[in-house]
C-alpha cells in the first residue's frame, strides 16, 4: 500500500481580537466555529468560514480561563477566576446564565461525552460535577490539597481525571465518587489532563517541563514514552490535546512551541514556532484536521494537520476491505490501539510487523 506523502503542518489562520493573553481554545463538534478565552475576560467565538465575523461575549467579571462546547455544539460553558461558570448559547445574540460554581477560581469545564453533565475544577482544591439541565449540582471530588488546574471526563463518562498543584494526577470512578489512583510521579504542579481518545490512557502535563502518560488499566507509565517525553519541552507545559485517531500528541510550552508527537513510535515529528511568548494553550479539532493555538501575545492561531491524512507505516488502515471484514474494521483499528498502548518498545515493533501482515491479508 503506497502512502501519500505527508506535508508539515500549516498556519492557516490568524485571529486577532484579545487584549490580554489568551488562556483557552476549543473547536465546536462541527469545526465551524472555535471559542477562545482570554485575561481579557472576553470570550470569543470565532468563524472558521473567511471573512465572517467574530461574537465578542462580555459577562464575566474576571479573566476567563476555561472554555469547553458542549458535544452537539449547541451550548458553550466558561469558567472565570469569578468563580462562575457561563453557559452560552453560541449566536450573534449570546444569551448566558451564569452561576457560582466554587469558592474560589474556577480552572477548568468539560461536558461530558453525553452532554448531561459536566465537571469543573477549581483553586478552591475540589472537582464538581453538575447537571446541564439547571446547572444543578450533583457532587463533589474532594482530595487534592492544592489547586486542582484542569478536569475532565473518559470518552464513555464513567472516569474522571483530575490534575492538582499538589503534584498529582488523580483517576476517580463517576458512580462510586471514590479516587481509583493517584499518580504521583510528576516533580511539580500538573497544568492539563486528559483522557485518550480510547479511553485507555491518560496524558498529563507538568510545570516540571514534562508530559507523561499512564496505562489507567495498569496505572503504569507507557514505557515507549518515558524516554522521549523528558526531552520535549525546555520549559514549563501548559496544554495537550490528543489527535482522534489516538496516534498523535500536540503539547503547549511557555518555551513558546508546540511539539507534536507520534505516539505509536515514542519520537517527536514537529516543533512549531508560532507564538511570541509562551503558549498557552492547544485543542485539536474534532476531526483532527485542525489544530488550535493560543498563547501569552494574545494571539489565536489555527492550524492545518496535513499529518492526519495518513497513519505513520498505514497498519492502521484497510483499503477496500473485503464484505467480510467492512463492518469489524473499526473495531480491529481499536483493539491494535489498545494493544499497542500497553506495550514495550520491543514487543511493540513486533505486534506491527504481525498487523501489518494481517491488514496486508485482509487487502485484496
Amino acid at each position: 500500500m503506497a502512502a501519500p506523502c505527508a506535508e508539515d503542518p500549516s498556519l492557516e489562520r490568524h485571529f486577532k481580537g484579545h487584549r490580554d493573553a489568551v488562556t483557552c481554545v476549543d473547536f465546536s463538534i462541527n469545526t465551524k466555529q472555535l471559542a477562545s478565552g482570554s485575561m481579557d475576560s472576553c470570550l470569543m467565538v470565532w468563524h472558521m468560514k473567511p471573512q465572517s465575523r467574530a461574537y465578542r461575549f462580555t459577562g464575566h467579571k474576571d479573566a476567563i480561563t476555561c472554555v469547553n462546547f458542549s458535544p452537539s455544539g449547541h451550548l458553550l460553558a466558561s469558567g472565570s477566576r469569578d468563580k462562575t461558570v457561563r453557559i452560552w448559547v453560541p449566536n450573534v445574540k449570546g444569551e448566558s446564565t451564569a452561576f457560582r460554581a466554587h469558592t474560589a477560581t474556577v480552572r477548568s469545564v468539560h461536558f461530558c461525552s453525553d452532554g448531561q453533565s459536566f465537571v469543573t475544577a477549581s483553586d478552591d482544591k475540589t472537582v464538581k460535577v453538575w447537571a446541564t439541565h439547571r446547572q444543578k449540582f450533583l457532587f463533589s471530588l474532594r482530595q487534592h490539597i492544592n489547586w486542582v488546574r484542569c478536569a475532565k471526563f473518559s470518552p464513555d463518562g464513567r472516569l474522571i481525571v483530575s490534575a492538582s498543584d499538589d503534584k498529582t494526577v488523580k483517576l476517580w470512578d463517576k458512580s462510586s465518587r471514590e479516587c481509583v489512583h493517584s499518580y504521583c510521579e510528576h516533580g511539580g504542579f500538573v497544568t492539563y489532563v486528559d483522557f485518550h481518545p480510547s479511553g485507555t490512557c491518560i496524558a498529563a502535563a507538568g510545570m516540571d517541563n514534562t508530559v507523561k502518560v499512564w496505562d489507567v488499566r495498569t496505572h503504569r507509565l507507557l514505557q515507549h514514552l518515558t524516554d522521549v517525553l523528558p526531552l520535549v519541552h525546555s520549559a514549563a507545559v501548559n496544554g495537550l490535546s490528543f489527535h482522534p485517531s489516538g496516534n498523535y500528541l500536540i503539547t503547549a510550552s511557555s518555551d513558546s512551541t508546540l511539539k507534536i508527537l507520534d505516539l505509536m513510535e515514542g519520537r517527536l515529528l514537529y516543533t512549531l514556532h508560532g507564538h511570541q511568548g509562551p503558549a498557552t494553550t492547544v485543542a485539536f479539532s474534532r476531526t483532527g484536521e485542525y489544530f488550535a493555538s493560543g498563547g501569552s501575545d494574545e494571539q489565536v492561531m489555527v492550524w492545518k494537520s496535513n499529518f492526519d491524512t495518513i497513519d505513520h507505516g498505514e497498519v492502521m488502515k484497510v483499503s477496500r476491505p473485503p464484505a467480510t471484514l467492512a463492518s469489524s474494521t473499526g473495531n480491529l483499528t481499536v483493539s491494535i490501539l489498545e494493544q499497542r498502548l500497553t506495550l514495550t518498545e520491543d514487543k511493540l515493533k513486533q505486534c506491527l510487523e504481525n498487523q501489518q501482515l494481517i491488514m496486508q491479508r485482509a487487502t485484496p
